[in-house]
């Protein structure tokens, strides 16, 4: 019988590493297609569900609510019940909603099918990043992180281009029942390819669950109503503030209960404290800003929602370069400085926009910036992930990821809401000029908390590259702990 460095040994952690890395990538895809698929398929549906203003916006923010609600819980859950039973659940649960939507005779409906893809793709999400993590040796982690990224990225941005061309070439209900097939593909190859793990064997966190479940869900709501129901009724206020005092309650119950959801302790360390707060300026900062970029397109520029996909590729589609580089020059430099660089790109290609957009700007004057910006993102995902997972025991990689997804999720949902409050009270969509005023003042505050990330990531401790041989042998706990320490630099 091989021994564990055997080239049979060899050939078939590569093997295994490859199915998961071809099931979590296609799995990663098609629920990040689905969070902004739906955008250019609104007018129909308007039309043919003969519905208004306030349905179309819970049809895209049903999916953002409770997908942004349900990470650390299913995170949670997994690590209890197994990573790979929950996986499978969460793509049953999309596959099905997706039908659900696609058959959807009423706005009510779909608005409820749209709430359970957001469930299913809060376990699928965070369930393949740990997955890979733990089937990929650790010093080509990094590397495989990136490529994680760059197609959940790229999933992101071709939402739009999808959504648009499928619509005009067909019908809305498409864009859903694309995703039927995928899934049962999906389900096939994860029963036969995928192995099953667990977190630590303690005892399940049910008020910690809840606590959190309804605390985030209090948060967003009140970011998500804001703009509709005035940040300051009742019902905003409300809802924000009684989320905030639920979470308190939840970050005490935390500290001390034996079995907590959420470990506080994790936060206790520099480098996963610091990688979080990285992630809320950057997702706060980038998205708030591709949320109006991608109006800008069209309400200034004058292109149809397809044409504006189709450019803003200059942007989305460089991340698919970028995201394997970032991820594979971590392994062997560290993240720190190439987070570092990111972010500063990041920061660069904002203020390049925030200084040189006009009402009579050509599409060609952008693309310097937009490469920029894509560049910047796809440098920053990789490394980011491979720092969290790496600052972490290989028992929390599952409760780091979710904590992680959830962070960068609610980051990218206040930076939406903040920076279009900002747009509404420096401009609007009354005439050309009207709006570039108002994208100028949200760009300024975006570019703010990108360029606050970058200086944030330059004090954060250099987390040392792991070296090639950790993969040849077994580590054990005390190893683990002491390359843990020594790799975080703590």
């Amino acid at each position: 019988m091989g021994s564990p460095t055997s080239p049979d040994a060899s050939e078939a952690t590569i093997g295994h590493s490859g199915r998961t890395m071809t099931v979590t990538a296609i799995a990663t895809f098609m629920v990040s297609l689905d969070q902004l698929v739906v955008t250019t398929a609104l007018t129909k549906i308007r039309e043919h569900l003969n519905t208004g203003l306030q349905g179309l916006e819970w049809t895209v923010n049903a999916y953002t609510l409770t997908f942004a609600v349900f990470l650390l819980t299913a995170s949670a859950l997994a690590e209890r019940f197994g990573r790979r039973r929950l996986f499978l659940i969460g793509l049953t649960l999309f596959t099905g909603a997706s039908a659900m939507a696609a058959l959807a005779p009423g706005i009510g409906v779909l608005i409820a099918a749209r709430a359970l893809q957001g469930m299913g793709s809060a376990i699928v999400l965070p369930l393949s990043l740990t997955l890979l993590s733990a089937a990929v040796p650790a010093s080509k982690r990094g590397a495989a992180l990136g490529v994680w990224g760059a197609v959940g990225g790229l999933g992101v941005a071709l939402g739009p281009v999808i959504g648009g061309f499928i619509t005009e070439d067909a019908s809305w209900q498409w864009i859903f029942w694309l995703n039927v097939p995928i899934g049962v593909a999906l389900l096939a190859m994860s029963s036969a390819w995928l192995t099953e793990s667990h977190g630590p064997l303690a005892r399940l966190d049910l008020v910690g669950t809840v606590l959190a479940c309804l605390g985030l869900l209090g948060v967003v709501v009140s970011i998500i109503r804001g703009d509709s129901a005035g940040w300051t009724s009742a019902q905003t206020l409300g809802a924000g503030i009684g989320g905030l005092v639920v979470l308190a309650a939840f970050v005490v119950w935390e500290l001390r209960t034996p079995h907590p959801m959420l470990p506080m302790r994790l936060f206790s360390g520099r480098t996963f404290a610091t990688v979080n707060l990285l992630s809320l300026f950057m997702f706060f900062g980038m998205f708030g800003s591709i949320f109006l970029i991608t109006q800008y397109l069209q309400t200034a520029l004058g292109y149809s929602p397809f044409a504006a996909g189709l450019r803003f590729l200059a942007w989305t589609g460089v991340v698919l370069i970028a995201a394997p580089l970032g991820g594979g020059l971590s392994d062997k430099i560290g993240g720190k400085p190439i987070i570092v660089a990111g972010l500063v790109l990041q920061s660069v290609g904002l203020l390049w926009l925030t200084l040189s957009i006009t009402t009579g700007s050509s599409f060609l004057s952008l693309v310097p910036a937009f490469v920029c910006n894509g560049f910047g993102m796809g440098l920053y995902f990789g490394p980011a992930g491979n720092v969290v997972m790496g600052s972490v025991r290989r028992e929390e990689e599952g409760i780091a990821s979710g904590a992680n997804n959830a962070i960068r999720e609610l980051g990218g949902v206040f930076g939406v809401a903040v920076l279009a409050a900002v747009f509404a009270g420096h401009g609007g969509y009354d005439t050309k000029a009207h709006y570039v005023h108002g994208l100028h003042a949200a760009l300024w505050v975006g570019f703010i908390f990108v360029a606050l990330g970058a200086i944030t990531a330059v004090l954060m401790p250099h987390q040392r590259p792991v070296p090639a041989k950790a993969e040849a042998e077994p580590v054990g706990e005390a190893t683990r702990e002491a390359e843990l320490a020594l790799a975080v630099g703590e």
